[in-house]
């Protein structure tokens, strides 16, 4: 029995997204960061009829995300990982044989329909974050869709995202659609110029301090990658305040893939009493994961993603200007608590693509023949 509930935007949809699953194989849902999709949707299913006691499989694009999303899923059932809910990502796994929800990074899923074409005892998938259109995750659809169409009609597939072009993916799976609310209050955009000869990590670390000290709570900068985190690190080290009004001491900490788990996790827990935090990370904290606290967000507009050399025919990771939804959803994480700030480190002019590009258009794809194959 779930204890002590959260009510979140989703909350009140929740019937109606079974009620579809149960009246149509497939759904598609729109909710933004905060709407509460990731954790509350999968424990909603659990118990339902078509459901027949089979698992939920949700696949997350990132590790960080698939291990919050089970913790907090688990820690509602009153539970720890490994029972009820459970995640499986590289090199990791937290299953039992009483593992009803499992939460998984997208090659995975892959890997469970090459061993088991009929995903026996797997009764839903769920696409979280799909607008991210990582390869894998594509693939995974297409495969999941074979599997629905040829083998098993009963099995559910709901695709989740916060800023998907619902409509046209809706159309794709011809699948009904539900949009739902998010909780957000009003964010002020600035764009606050960069010094002449000013690196970024410089230039961020001198709107982080502006940032503390025009608003109140913790502070979320996004950068490109680990590289970057540490560079601003030492130099926040080197021009930071020990303390800012009142006396609060500034923790300063990284969020990114390659950290430890408890890294990760004291990134993702509330400050100690007389803290204020300034979090450095790279694109896994736009979406899936929750930072509490975080009052101004602090943008360099830039992310690492894979691109196609066909001059060496491989694909490696570009530093790239991201999209104008990924600009709103990160922008979107100073107003999850109150009124907050969004600090663009870009020119007010630039103009950004509308959404980010499916990397299947942009990467090498000889790997994907193979899993095919």
């Amino acid at each position: 029995m779930i204890s002590a509930t959260p009510i979140f935007p989703i909350t009140p949809l929740l019937p109606q997204i079974r009620e579809s699953l149960a009246a149509h194989p497939r759904l598609v849902l729109e909710a933004p960061p905060g709407a509460g999709k990731t954790t509350q949707v999968p424990l909603a299913l659990l118990d339902a009829g078509w459901l027949a006691g089979h698992r939920i499989v949700m696949l997350e694009p990132r590790r960080i995300a698939a291990r919050a999303a089970a913790q907090f899923m688990a820690q509602q059932l009153g539970e720890v990982v490994g029972e009820t809910v459970g995640y499986r990502i590289r090199f990791e796994s937290k299953v039992s044989a009483a593992t009803r929800i499992e939460v998984v990074t997208e090659g995975i899923l892959t890997r469970l329909i090459q061993h088991d074409p009929e995903l026996t005892g797997i009764g839903a998938i769920v696409f979280d974050e799909f607008h991210e259109r990582h390869l894998a995750g594509d693939l995974g659809a297409v495969l999941a869709l074979d599997v629905q169409a040829t083998l098993r009609p009963d099995l559910r597939l709901l695709v989740m995202s916060a800023t998907l072009d619902g409509a046209s993916i809706a159309q794709w799976l011809d699948a009904p659609r539900i949009s739902s609310p998010g909780r957000s209050f009003p964010v002020r955009i600035e764009h606050p110029p960069a010094r002449a000869q000013e690196s970024i990590e410089h230039h961020l670390a001198r709107i982080a301090r502006q940032a503390l000290e025009e608003n109140d709570g913790d502070v979320l900068a996004f950068l490109p990658g680990r590289r970057e985190i540490a560079r601003t690190q030492t130099v926040l080290a080197q021009t930071l305040p020990s303390s800012f009004e009142g006396g609060r001491h500034v923790e300063v900490l990284a969020l990114h893939g390659e950290l430890s788990l408890t890294e990760q996790q004291a990134a993702l827990a509330p400050a100690e009493a007389g803290t204020r935090r300034i979090v450095l990370a790279t694109n896994v904290a736009e979406s899936s994961i929750t930072l509490p606290g975080i009052r101004a967000v602090i943008d360099a507009g830039l992310a690492r993603e894979p691109r196609f050399d066909p001059n060496s025919g491989f694909t490696r990771l570009e530093t790239v200007n991201i999209s104008q939804a990924s600009a709103d959803q990160r922008a979107g994480r100073a107003g999850r608590v109150a009124p907050g700030t969004a600090y663009r480190l870009w020119p007010q002019s630039r103009r950004l693509e509308p959404a980010r590009k499916a990397e299947i258009a942009q990467a090498e794809l000889s790997a994907l023949a193979l899993e095919l194959a």
